[in-house]
């Protein structure tokens, strides 16, 4: 027995050293931050660069995989984002304006893209995130727009082309749902909070397991989540963002119906951030009225060998059978082939907006 406890002992003194070691270099790398910051203020540069994060993320999996994946490479966006996150606040903190309210999907969207360490500004209505940013209350904003089921958030597109605001990224998030709650037992839970939507989705599962539970419906998930967390014989359906703005215990995780169920966020700002080297360019174009438009419009992007990874039109509000069609490239708009393809095809067109050039989701 002594030579267990002597030997877990030993162990548990190496990793708290370690431990030293990575608090030792995060405050170097805050400290080296900080310069950095300086600098960005002194030649009045972008404080949050997409790309240059992106490449940041992309080598240390690549080097975690050549040093055997001990650690599991997965994780390492995530440690290494709030680690980014912390180190740019002490450059300036970024405010960033998202669909709210708090503990919602797009709120866990703009945590995954931009960390804890910056100001979310909820705001209540999409065209609400635009605003923010024009009227500079905000440095970026995050909305919904697609999902893999409801399919297109056509408001969001709408305004992408009436505001003169740019996409600088993406977030892929999936959209799962999970049972919370203060109390761990999930076999002492009487009642179950969540939006109508959350309770429908998730019914199968829960009057399988949850037969004699109370479901009450509540104006979203973030508020059930709210609820619950004052609530010991109760529990919520919710966002895995809700479970820790909140305190609570996941009881279950993806109790909802759907399996392959992503939602597809932008992050809009006012400016199109350099190449990363895997990017990709959104634009909106309109059709002449004449056979094959369509095609000829398009021939551009063949010519140049450029890949169309979509397509989705939309009535133009201009006139009747009028349609613009809103289109993903692979590709930055600053590559030779991309610009010169763009600048073929807007010729062609009697309406051509680029609407960004940004790192593809990771």
């Amino acid at each position: 027995m002594k030579d267990y406890t002597d030997r877990l002992e030993k162990l548990r003194q190496e990793i708290d050293k370690i431990d030293e070691e990575i608090l030792r270099l995060l405050n170097e790398r805050a400290k080296l931050a900080r310069e950095v910051g300086e600098v960005k203020k002194r030649y009045n540069l972008p404080i949050y660069v997409p790309s240059r994060e992106q490449k940041i993320f992309e080598r240390l999996e690549n080097l975690n995989k050549k040093l055997g994946e001990v650690f599991p490479t997965d994780f390492i966006k995530p440690v290494f984002r709030e680690i980014i996150s912390a180190c740019r606040s002490t450059e300036e903190s970024l405010k960033i304006a998202y669909l709210g309210p708090r503990a919602t999907f797009t709120h866990q969207a703009a945590i995954e893209h931009f960390g804890q360490a910056v100001e979310h500004i909820p705001v209540q209505t999409i065209k609400d995130v635009f605003e923010e940013i024009l009227k500079e209350k905000a440095d970026y904003g995050v909305v919904p727009v697609e999902n893999t089921i409801e399919g297109i958030v056509n408001y969001t597109l709408d305004l992408l082309v009436d505001y003169p605001l740019k996409i600088t990224g993406e977030v892929i998030l999936e959209i799962s749902l999970h049972l919370m709650g203060i109390n761990p037992n999930k076999n002492e839970i009487v009642r179950i909070y969540s939006h109508r939507h959350a309770l429908a989705e998730c019914r199968e599962w829960l009057t399988k397991n949850m037969p004699d539970a109370q479901l009450i419906e509540v104006e979203s998930t973030a508020k059930a989540a709210e609820m619950a967390k004052d609530d010991y014989e109760s529990a919520a359906v919710a966002s895995e963002a809700a479970a820790d703005i909140y305190g609570l215990h996941i009881l279950e995780r993806k109790i909802d119906r759907h399996t392959h169920n992503y939602t597809r966020f932008l992050v809009i700002g006012k400016t199109i951030p350099p190449p990363s080297g895997n990017d990709k360019t959104t634009f909106v174009f309109s059709l002449k009225n004449e056979v094959g438009a369509l095609y000829k419009t398009l021939e551009p992007l063949y010519k140049h060998g450029i890949n169309m990874t979509k397509i989705e039109s939309r009535p133009s509000k201009k006139e009747a059978w009028d349609y613009i069609f809103f289109t993903d490239i692979e590709g930055h708009i600053s590559e030779k082939k991309v610009k010169d393809a763009l600048e073929q095809l807007q010729k062609k067109s009697p309406f051509f907006k680029i609407l960004g050039s940004y790192p593809k989701a990771h």
